[in-house]
C-alpha cells in the first residue's frame, strides 16, 4: 500500500517540476521575445536610447554570430551555431529530467530553466531571422551588446556553477 502511495507522490512531484519548468522558461522566454521585438520596432534606424545615464543604453544591434560576434560572416556559422544550440538544449532537458527529486536539487533546476530558456530565445531568432537580435549595452564598460537571452544563459551558467562547485558537492551525473 505505502509503495504505491510513493510512486503516486514521486508521479505528481515530477509533474510538478515539469509544469514549473514549462512556465517559468516560457514567462522568461516571453519577456526576451517580447524585447527583441519591441526593440526592433522602435530602435531599429534609430540613435540609442539611455536608460540609466552613464551605466544602460538601448542600442539595436543584429548579430549574425555567437557571443562577442564568434562566427559573426561565417555562411556556416548560422547552421553550425542552431544544431550545436538544438544539441545544448536536448542535452538540458535530458539532465533536467534525470535529477533526483530532493528538494535540494532546485537549487540545479533554476539555473537550467535559466540556460534554457535563453538559449530558446537566441534558437528562434536564428532560426526565423538568420540573426539574433540585441539591445542591452553597458556604458560604464566596453562591452558587447546583448539581449535578455544573453543574461538568462550567463546568470544560469554561473548560478549551476556556484551550485555545483560549493553547494551541492555531490551532485548526480547520470
Amino acid at each position: 500500500m505505502w509503495q504505491g502511495r510513493w510512486e503516486y507522490l514521486s508521479q505528481m512531484r515530477k509533474l510538478w517540476i515539469w509544469i514549473t519548468f514549462v512556465v517559468v522558461a516560457g514567462v522568461l522566454l516571453a519577456l526576451d521575445l517580447w524585447l527583441k521585438s519591441w526593440s526592433g520596432a522602435n530602435l531599429m534606424n534609430q540613435p540609442p536610447r539611455v536608460l540609466v545615464s552613464g551605466f544602460l543604453r538601448l542600442t539595436y544591434f543584429e548579430n549574425s554570430g555567437a557571443a562577442f560576434g564568434f562566427l559573426a560572416g561565417a555562411g556556416w556559422g548560422r547552421w553550425f551555431l542552431t544544431i550545436f544550440n538544438i544539441v545544448v538544449l536536448l542535452g538540458l532537458l535530458w539532465y533536467y529530467n534525470k535529477l533526483p527529486l530532493e528538494r535540494k536539487f532546485w537549487l540545479m533546476r533554476v539555473p537550467l530553466i535559466l540556460i534554457f530558456a535563453g538559449g530558446i530565445g537566441n534558437l528562434f531568432d536564428r532560426i526565423y531571422l538568420g540573426v539574433v537580435r540585441d539591445m542591452l549595452e553597458f556604458l560604464f564598460i566596453n562591452f558587447a551588446i546583448f539581449n535578455l537571452a544573453d543574461v538568462w544563459v550567463v546568470v544560469g551558467v554561473f548560478s549551476l556553477l556556484f551550485v555545483v562547485l560549493f553547494v551541492i558537492r555531490d551532485f548526480p551525473f547520470p
